[in-house]
C-alpha cells in the first residue's frame, strides 16, 4: 500500500482510527445522558463521514445551506435541519425537493422579520415547513434576544398557514473564547436561558444547542432539559479545540495538513507550500495559523496564498524538501478548501474521500 511519502503536497490527511474514535466518543456521551446527536456537517462536508456518524447512532444531520443538505442525501440521512435563515423564494423548488425526500425536514426561523419572508418561501414551495426558533445565547448573531420577542414570534408562527414551530436552537459559538475552567458555569447559564424561552412557550418542544466546545458538557448537564446537541468539528479537531479550549487532547486530533519545506530564505524562517489557500487566514488568538503535529516548536505565523511562514526553535533543523504535518487553527475552512482528503491507517494510505459539499454555500 502507498504511504504519505508518495503524496503531492499540500495534502489534507484524515487519520481513520482517530476519526472513528472521536465519532464513537461523542455518541457514547450523548447516549449515556439520553441526548440525541445531530452533528453539523459544515466541518466535514463529506458523505463518508456522515455515513459513519449515522451508523454510530446520530439521529440526523444539521447543515448550514441547502447545497450542503442536498450533498448529504446519499448518506442515507432521513432527518435534516438547515440551521440558516432562508430568505429567497427562488429556493422554493429545492426546499420542496428536500422536504419530499426526507422523513423530517426542518429550517431555521430567526426573527419576526425573517418569518414573514420565510413564509413566502414555504408558500412558493407548496409546503408547510417545520421551523426551529433561533435563540441568541451570547454569540450576538441570529436569534431572538428577549423572551418577549420569542413569545411574539411564537404567536405569529401559531397563526401562520405556512410555518409550524417544532423547537428551539442556539449556536453557542462564543464558547470558543472561554477557558476550560469557565465553560461549565456558562453551560448552566446557557441551559437556563434557552430552556426558559422554551418553557414559556411550549414545554413539549425540543431544544437543540450546538457547539463542539460545549456539546459534551451540555449533554452531561442537561438532566432531560435538552433533546439534542449539534456539534460540528468534534470528529476532526483543531488547535481551537485541543490547544485553545482544551476540550480534546492533541493526540486525538484526526486531521492534519501535510506540507513541504520549500525554502529557508533567512535564519529563523522556513517557507512551506501551504498558505491561505490551504489553511485559510483563520488563526488562534496568539496569531498561529497551524502548529507542527509532532510536537516540535514549529508554528505557521503568517500566510500568503501559497506560502506558510514557519518560525520556532526547531526551524534551524529543518531541511528544504522535508515534509511535515501541521494541525490547523480552524479545521472547517481547511476542508472547504480541498476537493478531497487522504485517509490513512497504520501509516498507510487506505482511501481517498471526496468533499462533496465543498463550496456549497447557497
Amino acid at each position: 500500500m502507498a504511504t504519505t511519502a508518495t503524496l503531492a503536497t499540500p495534502a489534507v490527511l484524515v487519520d481513520r482510527a482517530r476519526l472513528e474514535a472521536n465519532i464513537a466518543d461523542m455518541q457514547r456521551v450523548c447516549d449515556a445522558h439520553g441526548v440525541e446527536l445531530r452533528p453539523h456537517i459544515k466541518t466535514h462536508k463529506m458523505v463518508e463521514v456522515a455515513r459513519r456518524q449515522l451508523a454510530a447512532g446520530a439521529r440526523g444531520l444539521t447543515c448550514a445551506k441547502l447545497g450542503e443538505a442536498e450533498a448529504m442525501l446519499p448518506s442515507g440521512v432521513r432527518s435534516l435541519f438547515v440551521a440558516h435563515s432562508l430568505a429567497d423564494p427562488g429556493q422554493a423548488p429545492r426546499v420542496a425537493a428536500l422536504a419530499d425526500r426526507l422523513d423530517d425536514f426542518r429550517v431555521a426561523v430567526t426573527s419576526e422579520a425573517h418569518a414573514i419572508v420565510l413564509a413566502t418561501v414555504a408558500a412558493a414551495a407548496g409546503r408547510k415547513l417545520a421551523v426551529m426558533m433561533a435563540v441568541d445565547t451570547g454569540l450576538g448573531r441570529e436569534g431572538v434576544r428577549e423572551l418577549a420577542a420569542a413569545q411574539r414570534l411564537a404567536v405569529w408562527l401559531g397563526r401562520s398557514r405556512h410555518l409550524a414551530l417544532r423547537g428551539f436552537y442556539t449556536h453557542e459559538g462564543n464558547f470558543y473564547g472561554l477557558p476550560r475552567e469557565q465553560q461549565l458555569t456558562h453551560v448552566s447559564e446557557l441551559l437556563d436561558r434557552l430552556c426558559a424561552v422554551r418553557d414559556a412557550i411550549d414545554r413539549t418542544l425540543p431544544v437543540w444547542p450546538g457547539c463542539s466546545v460545549s456539546a459534551k458538557l451540555i449533554a452531561a448537564a442537561s438532566a432531560g432539559r435538552v433533546q439534542a446537541v449539534r456539534p460540528g468539528a468534534y470528529m476532526f479537531g483543531d488547535l481551537s479545540l485541543s490547544e485553545v479550549t482544551g476540550v480534546m487532547p492533541s493526540a486525538t486530533v484526526a486531521v492534519h495538513v501535510l506540507a513541504t519545506v520549500v525554502d529557508k530564505p533567512e535564519p529563523g524562517l522556513a517557507l512551506i507550500d501551504a498558505g491561505s489557500k490551504t489553511f485559510s487566514s483563520d488563526r488562534t488568538a496568539d496569531n498561529i495559523h497551524a502548529r507542527a503535529a509532532d510536537g516540535r516548536d514549529l508554528a505557521v505565523v503568517r500566510v500568503n496564498e501559497e506560502h506558510g511562514y514557519v518560525r520556532g526553535a526547531a526551524v534551524e533543523a529543518l531541511r528544504v524538501g522535508e515534509r511535515l504535518a501541521f494541525t490547523p487553527a480552524h479545521i472547517c475552512p481547511v476542508i472547504n478548501l480541498t476537493d478531497e482528503v487522504t485517509v490513512t491507517g497504520g501509516g498507510q494510505i487506505v482511501d481517498t474521500w471526496r468533499v462533496e459539499a465543498r463550496g456549497k454555500n447557497r
